[in-house]
């Protein structure tokens, strides 16, 4: 398998950032900056969506923002229609190593580059399960269980097109790459992310914390969640189980994000012991925010990892949350409770298990198992050691023939595989 060599150019393509309001995703390519410009010698260039177009070359460090749209419905993210923009930043800076990470238009983009930059490698990461979240769950509530299922044998075809033409795919846990290879996705590695737990730690605990967000000083837990405050968290489901604790349980939330269920959620907690007080662009605030709390809630049934999951942990919270996803994998037992997905009675009754229980033991629990398997140097260690190296294994061989990739600079020639999948 070949080394990397010392003046890789290493780029990293996606969708899925929002300045405010970003889940993991923008988590990933903050940590992954800050790896490659502390410990290794390569350079970084990093494509986005942004207001305008905006490139700042600082050092080994590219950040360009290519001008988009916002997403409809969503105060955070924008959309990247303008792949030409994106394709002259390509053939400006000429990556040797091209990471996705979303799986709408730019990795097309990226492919059609490759094709015409043969010596280019095309990692993808796999930090969404898109079949699943953006179109069974979304086209089940829209148009029923029928249809929502062709639409995921759609989405199933096209994911492998698209991933077909990379020569490295990583998933983000062992089930969703048993899923891909499922798909006839097999040149797959499974990558887990990483904690700062020097930063995410229970002595940044602050006493005074839950008054400086308004809520009430009481005898009872403050729960809490830092995400997307939108549909696809199922941010909603948080306050449904939090209007069924008792009263006398003295419980506080506090839910830390930005979304387009934001404003309503706003308007249908007053006068109770909730804080909604946005998106914390600061990381030492979000660490004192959960090491101030005492336990940690989401009802996302669709993480392929849980950032923020592993960042709750490492402050010392046990977790309560729902058994699907990545969710069983980050939180083993005696760390926390899963239950059924949006079964907000089950949530309610695990909360008051967790806090009758002995939460602080549990969150001593959740800290040790983080930090005993989870960081971001074993995560950028594995990539630039591994993964990246067996992809351009596989990128000499395509060079050499003896694999074929799509030969196209968008997914459309290629619908007659999608069509092919869907009929079987």
């Amino acid at each position: 398998m070949p080394k990397l060599h010392n003046d890789l150019l290493i780029c990293d393509l996606t969708q899925s950032y929002a300045p405010t309001g970003g889940g993991g995703v923008s988590t990933y390519l903050r940590e992954k900056r800050r790896h490659v410009l502390e410990r290794t010698p390569h350079r970084l260039l990093q494509i986005v969506p942004g207001p305008e177009d905006r490139v700042v070359e600082n050092g080994r460090h590219i950040w360009v923002e290519v001008a988009a749209k916002q997403v409809r419905g969503s105060p955070n993210y924008r959309f990247i229609l303008r792949t030409a923009a994106v394709r002259a930043v390509l053939e400006r800076y000429r990556p040797d190593v091209i990471e996705s990470l979303c799986p709408w238009v730019l990795p097309w983009t990226a492919i059609g580059y490759r094709n015409a930059h043969p010596e280019c490698t095309l990692v993808a990461g796999y930090h969404t399960d898109f079949p699943n979240v953006h179109i069974h769950r979304v086209g089940e509530a829209l148009f029923g269980r029928r249809v929502a299922h062709a639409l995921r044998k759609v989405a199933v075809g096209y994911a492998g097109v698209t991933y077909g033409a990379f020569d490295r795919l990583y998933a983000l846990n062992q089930p969703v790459r048993d899923q891909l290879a499922g798909w006839g996705i097999d040149h797959v590695d499974v990558l887990s992310l990483g904690a700062d737990t020097d930063l995410f730690s229970p002595a940044r605990r602050d006493p005074g914390f839950r008054a400086s967000l308004g809520l009430p000083e009481t005898h009872g837990p403050l729960l809490t969640y830092a995400g997307r405050i939108d549909n696809e968290k199922r941010a909603d489901r948080l306050i449904e189980m939090f209007r069924r604790l008792p009263p006398q349980m003295g419980a506080v939330l506090a839910m830390f994000g930005d979304g387009k269920l934001r404003d309503r959620l706003i308007a249908e907690t007053r006068g109770m012991a909730v804080a909604l007080p946005g998106f914390v662009d600061d990381r030492r605030y979000l660490a004192r925010a959960l090491a101030s709390s005492d336990i940690y809630v989401s009802a996302m049934a669709d993480e392929t990892f849980g950032i923020s999951v592993i960042e709750a942990q490492a402050a010392g919270l046990p977790v309560v949350g729902v058994a699907s996803g990545a969710m069983p994998a980050r939180v083993p037992a005696g760390l926390g409770y899963l239950g059924p997905v949006d079964d907000v009675e089950a949530m309610a009754a695990h909360v008051q298990a967790v806090w009758a229980g002995g939460a602080a033991a549990m969150g001593a629990r959740a800290r040790a198992h983080v930090v005993e398997r989870f960081s971001w140097e074993r995560t950028f260690n594995r990539l630039l050691a591994d993964v990246y190296p067996a992809a351009m294994a596989r990128a000499a061989q395509r060079r050499q023939g003896r694999w074929q990739v799509a030969q196209t600079q968008g997914p459309m020639p290629a619908l007659a595989r999608v069509r092919a999948v869907v009929r079987a």
